[in-house]
């Protein structure tokens, strides 16, 4: 089913019939994780006689689910993730859809890092939303432990070039924009989101996505989803739509 949705005023088509997740789902004890801690918990209720688990001869399934939002799967942070004042990543999306560019990148070893530099993204388009995928691209993105493994990140430079160029919306399949261990300097974060001016209450940052290889790189209709909670960060679905004029 195609619809035609107004950006900027301008008319983009796009086939519902054919959305392109590029989340990670939290799972029980399973899954991509970081940052040092347990796998999520998903475990039946018992209390009071009943047992929520109906293998178990309960009447229903229900479950308490214990997980971290930056930890485990694809989640959407706002400025709140580095503020002493609280900010809610819940109210920092004022529409759902953007226009979005899909662009590979291939980190740069540096000091024994592995870096992704501003001039990576000569070909930026004027768009909403930037979404990287990094290279090499295989499955185990999809259940890898990043703990300790001092993943690749992005230079410092380079979201201060995505803010100039007014992009809303950072997109990556890492766990950080940042480096693992950077003793709480954030350059990353702070850049993108104007930390020390004008703070940009309405830009976000999604990490831990995956982005199949058959998607090629290119403009798209992203529909950012983020589930209703008061927190500087929640699980999130973004979602991609091929333009199709």
């Amino acid at each position: 089913m195609e619809t035609t949705l107004f950006i900027d005023d301008k008319p983009l088509s796009i086939d519902l019939n054919n959305p392109i997740d590029i989340s990670l789902a939290v799972q029980n004890n399973a899954g991509v994780g970081a940052w040092y801690i347990d796998q999520p918990k998903i475990t039946h209720v018992e209390v009071d006689g009943y047992v929520g688990k109906v293998s178990m001869g309960g009447s229903t399934n229900f479950n308490d689910v214990f997980f971290n939002p930056h930890s485990h799967g694809t989640h959407t942070e706002c400025i709140g993730h580095i503020t002493e004042e609280f900010h809610s990543v819940n109210n920092a999306l004022e529409k759902s859809f953007f226009t979005a560019q899909l662009i590979t990148v291939t980190p740069e070893n540096r000091d024994g890092d592995q870096v992704i530099r501003a001039a990576m993204f000569e070909d930026l388009d004027k768009v909403d939303a930037v979404i990287i995928r990094t290279l090499p691209n295989t499955d185990d993105k999809k259940s890898k432990n990043y703990s300790n493994t001092n993943p690749p990140y992005l230079m410092e430079e380079v979201m201060l070039r995505f803010r100039e160029s007014g992009i809303q919306h950072v997109l990556i399949d890492l766990p950080s924009v940042d480096k693992e261990r950077d003793n709480g300097a954030l350059l990353a974060h702070k850049a993108f989101w104007d930390f020390d001016g004008n703070q940009r209450l309405n830009a976000t940052i999604t990490e831990l996505i995956y982005v199949p290889s058959a998607v090629a790189d290119g403009k798209y209709i992203l529909d950012l989803q983020v589930a209703p909670i008061e927190n500087d960060a929640a699980p999130s679905r973004p979602i991609l739509y091929a333009i199709k004029s």
